[in-house]
């Protein structure tokens, strides 16, 4: 069973509120994302909040939910949370007799600070993009740039929940180990290789009981939504540290999501079909099969990556586009195979836990999801329009992930964006 197309995004449909219908809008009516807010400045508790335009509703103070509890509304079944988002429509188009109740509900998106979606119990990063694997593969093993697993198991390592933040992330460089290729002594301080990783992130609703996995054709059901995440990623250290047990210090000191929660429902004009696997290459095995699944079980959103220097900042100079690229070119597993693997041997996930998809990057390198990719290693530096050059990120920069939908027939979505600044 997938998301299917209903009233909720129909393209002729208008919001009261203006900013939601203006064309290339993140938050038209069709979208209706959920996030935590409170006003700037206060130290009020979070609230939940949906995005309209450019303005966040309080669904408390609309009397639509009664708690503040987003993991709560992430546990509801399909079937209730299918029916909270055809009340919100509905209310939020011309004409609706909420309006003038609704509008004392609103905030300016400018006015308040955003919190991590929900509470993050478990947090998985998955290595769903082959042309990232391929590519960082050739750096380090040129004769064998894939692993013979990779085609066959969605790879994946157990991240840190704990240092997940959002949007406006600001966190210090990365301490630990290196050793360079020449030396006898590994050596102790900061990162001189700092990345970024261009990935989304899927939230999971409905959890399942201990030793009860969850098949595939169900497992879409078990998604709340997607957010953009970052999983910056310290290069150097992690060339030292991750065999034979992968990343740790490396990935654990900062992770940063966009603030808003796009539902898998709203989602669901955006679907494509599955990766066409090359000729020779293996079929998934069967408890990682399903018909809607090949047919549409990828998500089509396009993804930018923007880079700006302190010293462009400081300039008044905007940031710079780095990459564009496309979901549907980049993963080589789904979302659904992504938590019917993590459960088939029983794992038990829970409402709010959140699964990376690793790099997105693309075949082509104005594609890449990563400064590794996009410098191979290093050794081809790129030049900003302003003359500045880089290999890794240096103090001050500020990276943003942007992510939209945009189809024929449909009204264009969006996912926000997600930045972070790197300062010291």
């Amino acid at each position: 069973m997938s998301f299917e197309i209903n009233a909720t995004h129909g393209p002729s449909l208008r919001s009261w509120v203006a900013t939601a219908n203006v064309p290339g809008c993140d938050f038209p009516i069709q979208n209706l994302p959920f996030g935590r807010f409170r006003p700037a400045g206060s130290k009020e508790a979070f609230r939940i909040g949906v995005a309209i335009g450019d303005r966040v509703l309080d669904l408390e103070a609309a009397h639509v939910l009664e708690h503040s509890d987003m993991n709560l509304v992430m546990s509801a079944s399909p079937a209730e949370r299918a029916a909270l988002r055809a009340v919100l429509s509905e209310d939020l188009r011309e004409g609706s007799p909420k309006q003038k109740h609704w509008q004392l509900a609103l905030y300016a998106q400018a006015d308040v600070e955003m919190g991590v979606p929900c509470t993050i119990g478990d947090y998985t990063d998955f290595y769903t993009g082959i042309h990232h694997a391929t590519t960082v593969g050739k750096l380090f093993r040129p004769d064998q740039p894939l692993m013979p697993n990779y085609k066959w198991v969605p790879i994946g390592y157990h991240g840190r929940a704990s240092s997940i933040g959002v949007s406006g992330q600001r966190f210090k460089r990365p301490m630990g180990q290196t050793k360079a290729a020449d030396a006898e002594a590994p050596t102790f301080g900061p990162s001189k290789r700092l990345d970024y990783e261009l990935e989304l992130g899927f939230f999971i609703g409905q959890g399942n009981a201990l030793g009860e996995p969850i098949g595939i054709v169900e497992a879409e059901q078990h998604l709340f939504g997607v957010t953009l995440l970052n999983d910056w990623s310290a290069r150097d250290l992690q060339a030292w540290e991750y065999q034979p047990l992968g990343p740790f210090l490396s990935k654990n000191f900062a992770t940063t999501l966009s603030p808003w929660l796009v539902t898998m429902e709203a989602l669901a004009p955006f679907r494509a079909k599955a990766f066409e696997r090359p000729a020779g290459d293996p079929a998934p095995l069967p408890y990682l099969d399903s018909d809607v699944n090949r047919h549409t079980g990828a998500l089509d959103i396009t993804l930018e990556v923007w880079l700006q220097t302190a010293k462009m900042r400081a300039a008044g100079e905007p940031a710079t586009r780095l990459t564009r690229g496309n979901t549907t070119q980049a993963a080589y597993w789904t979302p659904a195979q992504l938590v019917a693997h993590h459960t088939v041997n029983g794992c038990n996930l829970q409402p709010g836990d959140l699964l990376g998809s690793g790099t997105l990057s693309g075949p082509e390198p104005d594609q890449a999801g990563s400064l590794l990719e996009l410098t191979l290693g290093g050794k081809n530096p790129i030049t900003l329009p302003n003359g500045e050059r880089r290999t890794f990120l240096e103090n001050g920069d500020t990276l943003t992930i942007r992510g939209h939908c945009e189809r024929k027939g449909a009204v264009r979505i969006g996912l926000g964006e997600v930045s972070g600044t790197v300062v010291g």
